[in-house]
């Protein structure tokens, strides 16, 4: 089947087998950043946004991308720079072996954007974080950076 998409500001088209995962397909292109782990939808390592919404791409057919636009770790850096999430991250300290750091990042993002102008709580941080899995930190730091991303965030022009 045939789909059109956008990945980080691009435009692509692509011929998919219609059991492909948009997890692989994603990896195909290179985008490594889309964590193979659980394939179930559970551990978050596969998170990226479509259409602005954090989603496991293990358990989303790469035929429905159709004409939505997909953004993953890789195209939040903009001209050199990182995110506001990103930084917030390694301002932090809310990295240790990394594996989940690339899913749990744009979960992360989706709610900085989706809240924006809204002080998210630890427990709303918390929450939303649920669906992302890290055997490292115990969370505490990547609430922390949650928090800082949010006054990155409302520090960046507009």
């Amino acid at each position: 089947m045939l789909i059109n998409c956008t990945i980080n500001g691009r435009p692509y088209q692509f011929e998919v087998d219609p059991r492909l995962s948009l997890m692989e397909l994603l990896r195909q292109q290179g985008l490594n950043s889309v964590k193979q782990g659980c394939s179930v939808g559970e551990c978050g390592a596969c998170t990226v946004l479509i259409d602005d919404v954090a989603t496991d791409t293990c358990i989303y057919l790469a035929l429905w991308a159709d004409g939505k636009t997909i953004r993953t770790t890789e195209g939040e850096v903009k001209q050199g720079k990182l995110s506001a999430v990103q930084q917030a991250y390694v301002n932090v300290g809310a990295v240790q072996c990394g594996f989940c750091t690339p899913g749990l990042v744009m979960t992360s993002t989706s709610m900085v954007e989706r809240f924006r102008g809204h002080r998210l709580t630890e427990l709303e941080i918390r929450r939303g974080l649920a669906g992302n899995l890290c055997r490292c930190t115990g969370y505490t730091s990547i609430v922390k950076a949650v928090e800082k991303a949010q006054q990155l965030d409302e520090e960046m022009p507009r």
